[in-house]
């Protein structure tokens, strides 16, 4: 076998190591505090696998700081604004695509990098003068400025890749723009539709600054959910540790259960120009 062939082969599993060992390694001590009691959390040194698994954090968090009423706004929130998303930036997508609307596309781009704070002090007065602050409304609404913009973007790059043919051979044929879109284009389209769709819902799923200025006591979502458990007296790991780790598992779920959609849709230029 090439020597060359080898050591390209190391350097890349180097590299990838590199890379994903602090994000593994941040995730499993995450988990190592959200077993221990506060007593393993504070020794020196360091104690990674305790002797008693402290199952009471997670109860904890369940049963405080209104953490299952969180995880329903926060379900409804992301459900809501990732569903808008996909039905106005799917279509958006495929129009600006097909009609090769560069303009178009470049203001999708600046909307997509523009920070989303840049829109949180107009929204605000505006959702103020009509008094939606403290509902689940103005969250679903200014989730849409930040995973609008990504789906469009993203199904403009996945659009311009697929073949023109089929759908050309669909209206010599007879049907019309709607049928071809939703018969022969989505179909072919899915790889990227899913890439869409788990990018949109980690968006959402994991803001934090809209969820503490717009929502009200009963309208928090998670992440505000993890913040509230940091208080001025004290600060329990364990707790904090399992809540984040809460927060995260539906979405690193269902990536998982995507992930061959997901690697289908990258490949084959779902995130063109991204």
């Amino acid at each position: 076998m090439n020597p060359r062939y080898i050591l390209g082969r190391i350097g890349l599993w180097l590299s990838v190591f590199v890379i994903v060992s602090p994000a593994i390694l941040f995730f499993l001590w995450m988990a190592s505090l959200s077993l221990k009691f506060e007593i393993d959390n504070a020794s020196y040194p360091p104690v990674f696998f305790p002797e008693h698994i402290a199952w009471k954090n997670y109860a904890d968090v369940f049963a405080s700081n209104r953490f299952l009423t969180y995880f329903t706004n926060s379900l409804v929130v992301t459900g809501c604004a990732t569903a808008l998303a996909m039905l106005v930036g799917v279509p958006a997508g495929y129009g600006i695509a097909r009609m090769a609307a560069h303009k178009s596309a470049i203001v999708i781009l600046i909307a997509r990098i523009t920070p989303g704070l840049s829109y949180l002090i107009p929204l605000f007065l505006l959702f103020q003068w009509l008094g939606l602050l403290g509902t689940l409304v103005p969250q679903i609404i200014i989730h849409l400025v930040v995973t609008v913009p990504i789906v469009i973007w993203i199904m403009i790059g996945y659009f311009e890749t697929t073949p023109l043919e089929l759908e050309e051979a669909a209206l010599i044929d007879g049907a019309t723009r709607w049928q071809v879109f939703r018969h022969v284009a989505l179909p072919i389209a899915r790889p990227g539709l899913a890439v869409a769709f788990i990018l949109a819902v980690i968006f959402s799923w994991n803001n934090f600054v809209f969820g503490i200025v717009l929502a009200g006591r009963e309208t928090r979502t998670l992440p505000v959910a993890v913040y509230n458990m940091i208080s001025f007296d004290q600060l329990s790991w364990g707790p904090l540790a399992a809540a984040a780790l809460i927060v995260t598992a539906p979405v690193l779920l269902l990536t998982v259960m995507a992930q061959r959609q997901i690697v289908a849709g990258l490949t084959a230029g779902a995130v063109k120009g991204g």
